[in-house]
């Protein structure tokens, strides 16, 4: 895949990004915090709908006629993703240790996390299937071996969809893998200076082809054009509001 145009687009966000008023920022910031939290919880069967999440998120109001569970989900994802930029900020490695914490704090309240399966689990209408407790154990070590030569010869956007296509197909713990793996993609885009991206609960659909094809297939190209087609909405976004600032 060709990234010319994603790269020339990140540098101008780069080079103009301290243009962009601090309430501005914040503000597009806290709405893609609330959006994301929404989206990647409601991929895994949360009902509340995105007015819901963002009085619980933003204005710290209880939400009514909902389980308890759902609202430890959109409590903690929100955390989890403070955590992430957190580390980010401190130039914090992602290793094993980081990805564990990141999972524990998603399922907090819910059952103790950060804590590697013991059995085999299915993933329903898939036609991949994740490989049995020793066989993961064996594969979730190669992986974060294999991120250190992965990073030298991937594109960051590539090497970022790698990181959750190849964490999801191990699927390492019990529950919560897709929302740890949205997680540490963005933890690597973040900390290579590119956007956050969202993955809308409507294209699901789409999002879980492109996760099968790199299963069942090995094809990481369908995935990696679903994540630079964000990448590159969210820059377009940013590049948006900073051409708005400099015509006035």
């Amino acid at each position: 895949m060709d990234f010319t145009e994603l790269n020339r687009k990140r540098e101008y966000y780069l080079a103009n990004r301290h243009l962009i008023p601090s309430d501005i920022l914040n503000k597009y910031e806290n709405a893609f915090r609330i959006e994301y939290t929404h989206n990647s919880t409601a991929i895994e069967g949360n009902t509340l709908s995105l007015i819901e999440t963002k009085l619980i998120i933003e204005d710290k109001i209880s939400v009514g006629g909902k389980n308890m569970r759902e609202l430890h989900e959109v409590e903690n994802h929100d955390k989890a993703f403070e955590y992430v930029k957190e580390c980010v900020g401190e130039n914090k490695t992602l290793d094993e240790n980081t990805v564990k914490d990141i999972h524990e704090i998603l399922m907090q309240n819910i059952f103790p996390g950060g804590i590697y399966r013991n059995v085999s689990v299915r993933i329903t209408g898939a036609a991949f299937q994740p490989p049995p407790p020793d066989e993961m154990y064996f594969q979730i070590k190669n992986f974060y071996a294999d991120m250190l030569y992965k990073k030298k010869a991937m594109h960051p956007v590539e090497f970022a969809a790698w990181t959750h296509a190849e964490f999801v197909k191990i699927h390492p713990f019990k529950d919560g893998n897709g929302r740890t793996a949205r997680m540490i993609m963005n933890y690597r885009l973040l900390s290579d200076g590119w956007l956050p991206v969202s993955v809308n609960k409507d294209d699901r659909l789409n999002y879980y082809n492109a996760l099968e094809s790199y299963a069942v297939l090995n094809n990481i190209e369908p995935f990696v054009k679903l994540i630079a087609d964000l990448e590159n909405k969210e820059l377009v976004q940013m590049i948006e509001i900073i051409r708005q600032i400099i015509k006035q």
